[in-house]
């Protein structure tokens, strides 16, 4: 072997070497590129969406709408957070003759949709002049109907499922299954009622009788909210079952004084408030937003189920 051979080996895996950092950096800088690209494409879609259905300069006034569609949760489409900055957008807008909440929901958080019943009073009191009218397609039960009570009028299809005034929280009990495969429960609590409603315990009827009445104080406060929203128009003399979590169609809720008229969001907008355009205000995040929200709902979510329990639920 010559002397070169050695010095001309080290010189080759140098410049191998080389060549291998530099393709890595340029994948690198692709993939840089790629993600950039990507977040300009959803920042741009993002914006697109928002303003597609708001700017329309053809039309000087507009019945602006915000949908209430699926679970009112925190994180879904149907948080409290996502319906007040719609509603908030829709009263803000110059061109606004009146809101339509286009609903079609089977309930959800109590304090979710107690957020949005006070933000709609809120702006219903700054904003005078601009009524505001719910409109059930299919469903608009429990909390969908708590945030529809806060309207100055409610319609709904003659088919349409509306009330549900009730409260629910559901839980489980692995006693039993825990005896036949030999488990045995171990916890460790510094409060008499800290592992309050362990399923992995026996029924406690103290606790059960506690949990029921914060459940009908939640009820309670379904109740009020209706009644404040409804007054007068709810027909409960003779109709004790009003709020027993009952649903009825549309039709039976018109007699009951749960809504005032029969009708969709199009008859609203062009016979009601004489402005047939109807424009979308519903807040529309981002994917990713989205996407993170969603992870932080389903670990909550996931901690619950395990635990199996699940907090009130207006449904």
């Amino acid at each position: 072997m010559s002397e070169k051979e050695p010095d001309n080996q080290v010189l080759s895996a140098l410049v191998s070497d080389l060549i291998k950092e530099r393709k890595s950096a340029r994948r690198f800088g692709y993939v840089k590129y790629g993600l950039w690209a990507v977040a300009f494409a959803v920042a741009a879609s993002t914006i697109a969406m928002e303003r597609s259905d708001i700017d329309d300069a053809g039309a000087k006034e507009i019945t602006a709408a915000v949908n209430v569609y699926g679970e009112i949760s925190e994180g879904s489409p149907a948080s409290a957070e996502v319906i007040k900055k719609s509603i908030a957008k829709a009263f803000d807008d110059s061109r606004t003759k009146a809101v339509a909440l286009r609903i079609n929901s089977p309930g959800g958080s109590p304090v979710q949709a107690g957020e949005v019943y006070d933000e709609i009073k809120r702006q219903r009191q700054l904003h005078k002049d601009i009524k505001v009218y719910a409109v059930i397609s299919d469903l608009g039960a429990s909390g969908a109907y708590y945030i529809a009570s806060a309207a100055d009028e409610i319609y709904a299809n003659r088919a349409s499922l509306v009330g549900s005034i009730g409260v629910t929280a559901a839980t489980f009990g692995y006693v039993d299954l825990m005896h036949t495969v030999g488990v045995e429960r171990r916890a460790y609590t510094s409060g008499e009622h800290k592992a309050f409603l362990d399923p992995f315990q026996p029924k406690n009827a103290e606790e059960s009788a506690f949990w029921e009445n914060v459940l009908k104080t939640t009820h309670a406060q379904f109740i009020k909210a209706v009644e404040d929203g409804r007054g007068a128009r709810l027909k409960i003399d003779g109709h004790p079952e009003l709020f027993s979590g009952l649903i009825w169609s549309g039709e039976q809720a018109l007699q009951l004084g749960l809504i005032d008229h029969l009708g969709d969001v199009d008859f609203v907008a062009r016979d009601v408030v004489g402005a047939s355009r109807v424009v979308d205000f519903t807040a529309k995040e981002n994917p990713f937003d989205r996407f993170a929200k969603r992870i932080g709902a389903s670990v909550a979510d996931q901690i619950s189920m395990t635990m199996g329990f699940s907090g009130p639920v207006i449904r």
